[in-house]
């Protein structure tokens, strides 16, 4: 089976969501352009991650003036709506890949597609690997407002779950806890 990678040039919509009740939800990441639609599924812990590379991400930028204060202070460009149903797995999202195109002005996000033998960096999209089926690659490019927004949905997202312990901090369960 050939890779599939799917491109976002300018997406209208990138947001995280979930299905499920606490403690046994399933994240998703959907992008829609003009491109396609596609939905990804993270764990929880990935979109924390990405939440927060991409925060420092926007720092840094500012910090080191590489992106233009029109873009950096911008509105966050919020997507409130719901996920769109029904929702198709794509893939599970295993490495994932952070950078910034200082000609447009835009940030970019690759997600490679998790597998059985568990890649530990990013193949690049032009790779050419004689025989061997590569992963599926998810490549996206947000404004700096878009991404803004995406940050402050994925926020809310990861902070409605279950509540921490106040002792150890693991989240409580409904059944009971160790604590």
């Amino acid at each position: 089976m050939s890779r599939i990678i799917y491109r976002h040039e300018s997406a209208d919509r990138c947001v995280v969501g979930t299905v499920g009740v606490p403690g046994e939800r399933v994240f998703f990441l959907q992008v829609r352009s003009a491109d396609g639609f596609n939905s990804i599924v993270l764990e929880k812990s990935q979109v924390q991650a990405l939440m927060e590379r991409l925060q420092l991400m926007i720092r840094e930028l500012r910090r080191n003036k590489l992106a233009g204060s029109q873009e950096l202070n911008a509105p966050a460009i919020k997507d409130d709506l719901s996920l769109e149903y029904p929702i198709t797995e794509d893939f599970r999202a295993g490495v994932i890949a952070i950078s910034y195109e200082q000609g447009d002005q835009n940030i970019e996000l690759q997600i490679q597609a998790l597998t059985e033998n568990e890649y530990e960096e990013l193949i690049d999209e032009d790779s050419n690997s004689e025989g061997e089926a590569l992963p599926d690659l998810l490549l996206v490019k947000l404004s700096i407002p878009m991404v803004r927004g995406f940050i402050e949905r994925a926020s809310h997202v990861v902070a409605a779950g279950r509540t921490p312990c106040p002792f150890c901090g693991i989240p409580l369960n409904p059944e009971g806890h160790l604590c």
